[in-house]
């Protein structure tokens, strides 16, 4: 997050649930069966167990999930769960609190860790963590959320940082896709 914060926006300049689901729908009709909730944060939208309800309730989707910080996950897991959502990918890019606390700027690692635990016992999984690296699944915090992963019976993706200004991108290591090259995705932006 930036220093300054984020810029909030209005709903009214926001996709509403029902474009988001009209999409979908239409989306599905094409062929696409997998959805993943992403953000900024989702755990931040008004309402979103709601969302993942309308989501969940399209025929044809066979897969449902999120991406989150995971900041917010113990309070939803459970309800998410029961809308709907399948599973769940939580970013993690490093186990130290003092380096969370600066990378995020206001998180608290602990609540990362009981939102990892809410989701497995809401029966989010496999929950995958997601962990950017510079260079390496070598660098220091890349190997100490590794551990932390293998200790908890985790699965890690280390996703190479994506330079935004050159337009620089690579595949995700660990578990599979992310080959841009091929990507067939297509990510909708309310």
């Amino acid at each position: 997050m930036p220093e300054e914060g984020i810029r909030l926006l209005r709903h009214e300049d926001i996709l509403t649930f029902d474009e988001i689901t009209d999409f979908t729908r239409t989306a599905v009709e094409y062929g696409l069966t997998k959805i993943r909730l992403t953000g900024g944060e989702p755990l931040v939208r008004k309402g979103i167990v709601t969302l993942v309800r309308m989501i969940a309730d399209i025929d044809g989707i066979e897969d449902l999930s999120m991406t989150t910080n995971g900041i917010l996950l113990s309070q939803f897991a459970d309800d998410l769960h029961k809308a709907g959502l399948q599973r769940i990918n939580i970013s993690l890019d490093t186990v130290d609190p003092e380096k969370y606390a600066y990378i995020t700027r206001t998180g608290n690692l602990n609540d990362v860790f009981q939102g990892i635990e809410a989701a497995r016992k809401a029966n989010l999984v496999p929950v995958k963590i997601n962990c950017v690296i510079k260079e390496s699944k070598k660098e220091k915090d890349a190997v100490e959320v590794a551990s932390f992963c293998k200790s908890n019976n985790l699965e890690v993706r280390y996703i190479r940082e994506m330079d935004l200004v050159k337009g620089s991108f690579s595949t995700v290591e660990g578990g599979s896709g992310g080959n841009c090259t091929v990507c067939n995705r297509l990510r909708l932006n309310s």
